[in-house]
């Protein structure tokens, strides 16, 4: 299959091209000439299929033409090596709980696939990974990456506004990884990795990809996730009207979601929360898409106020707005809501709920419609952020071993300023050692 860029100005790109790329030369995305879809016979099958074998169906209808059948399967099973319930909390609402993987976040399934396929496309010569990331995207992409023979990951992330236990799974790991603290907002990072791609001297002295979902082969498996929700509500006779809730930052997962529907999965709609950062909120609303510098909130995962994959929402809708509206709602939850959302949530059914879960489930709680069952994403442990937990439930959130390891380690972050120049530098010294 071939990959066009959403700017349109770019030559079309092979899936090889379009990973190890990472960025269109015209800085659009890359997405899919076509949208595969599955027959009806193949959705009722669903219930029937482990979230391994719905992994390698999925994936086997965007890569099977470019990857031996064998290595795509086991690719795939190295990579779904853990489930995503769906867990009920209330009457009509389920969480697809996605933080079982290495890092207790989504991400695990985009970044540990990637690593494999771009081991699979680049089995001579090094590459760089650049990932900018606002919280888990760092150290999924870092977990994922390390010790894999050559690549380096370089994760940019905003100083201050990631929690320690996130800045420590990836800042304390050494080896391939380094973690460059960046004085200025996720916005700032993810320009920088952007620049990086269209800049002559940095892409003839470093073999550059990137690792974030601007990435074909992150956001894509993602949809992986939607089609074993819709599996598990159907053998519980759940499924009808399904409603799916997803917190959007950079809008991946949402996109993953919507390209899950595409496919042929039965969603009725779409709801994307989003915490004060309500640039695709007010999109919706409006029909007018406005970026704007990110606000720092207690969901920071989702403090994006220009998100990438806005772009490969419009090519999918043919860049008309009522289209995007008639499947997509939109919800705005504020910081004071989310400890709100959290303590409620814990207090009345028990479930403990990460700040950007509250999104979800507020969002969810509040626009589900009579005869609908709701599913909202929970997209990283609550123990990742424990002091805002802990503030919203008067409890202690005690950290999984996993998570407590990552703590022992020493920082290794490298400052550096927000500007170009200085990224720039940074990265052609490195390929002078």
């Amino acid at each position: 299959m071939q990959y066009y860029s959403t700017e349109q100005k770019a030559p079309a790109a092979s899936l090889q091209q379009a990973v190890v790329q990472g960025l269109a030369e015209d800085r659009g995305l890359y997405m899919p000439e076509r949208i595969p879809t599955f027959p009806a016979d193949w959705i009722r099958r669903l219930p029937e299929m482990s979230f391994v074998e719905i992994g390698q169906e999925v994936a086997a209808a965007f890569f099977g033409e470019d990857i031996p059948r064998a290595e795509l399967d086991r690719i795939v099973a190295e990579t779904l090596s853990f489930d995503c319930p769906a867990v009920p909390v209330e009457e009509g609402i389920y969480s697809l709980e996605l933080f079982h993987g290495p890092t207790l976040a989504f991400k695990d399934v985009g970044a540990r696939f990637m690593a494999r396929l771009l081991g699979h496309f680049t089995q001579e010569g090094n590459v760089n990974v650049l990932v900018a990331t606002s919280g888990d995207t760092g150290s999924a992409v870092a977990n994922g990456f390390l010790g894999v023979p050559g690549t380096h990951v370089f994760v940019l992330y905003p100083r201050g506004r990631v929690s320690p236990v996130q800045e420590a799974q990836f800042a304390t790991l050494g080896q391939n990884i380094t973690a460059l603290e960046v004085d200025g907002s996720f916005d700032d990072c993810q320009a920088l990795v952007k620049a990086a791609f269209l800049d002559p001297d940095l892409r003839g002295a470093l073999r550059l990809t990137s690792a974030n979902s601007i990435n074909v082969a992150r956001f894509l498996p993602q949809s992986f996730y939607y089609f074993h929700g819709y599996a598990q509500l159907a053998r519980l006779g759940k499924a009808d009207r399904l409603v799916v809730c997803v917190p959007s930052g950079n809008l991946g997962n949402l996109c993953a979601a919507l390209v899950a529907a595409r496919m042929g999965l039965p969603v009725h709609r779409f709801i994307a929360a989003n915490n004060r950062n309500d640039v695709f909120f007010q999109y919706l609303q409006t029909g007018s898409y406005v970026p704007a510098l990110s606000l720092r909130t207690l969901a920071n995962a989702m403090d994006v106020g220009n998100p990438s994959n806005f772009a490969r929402i419009l090519n999918l809708y043919d860049h008309n707005w009522l289209k995007i509206r008639k499947d997509i709602s939109g919800a705005v939850v504020g910081d004071g809501t989310i400890l709100t959302t959290i303590r409620e949530c814990y207090e009345e059914t028990g479930y403990l709920l990460d700040p950007h879960g509250a999104c979800g489930y507020r969002a969810l709680k509040d626009g589900l419609r009579e005869g609908e069952t709701g599913l909202f994403c929970e997209t990283a442990h609550p123990a990742k952020f424990q002091e805002t937990v802990s503030r919203a439930t008067g409890a202690d959130v005690p950290l999984p071993d996993r998570l407590a390891a990552f703590l022992t380690g020493s920082k290794q972050s490298v400052p550096l300023s927000a500007t170009f120049p200085a990224f720039k530098t940074y990265l052609l010294s490195y390929a002078l050692r």
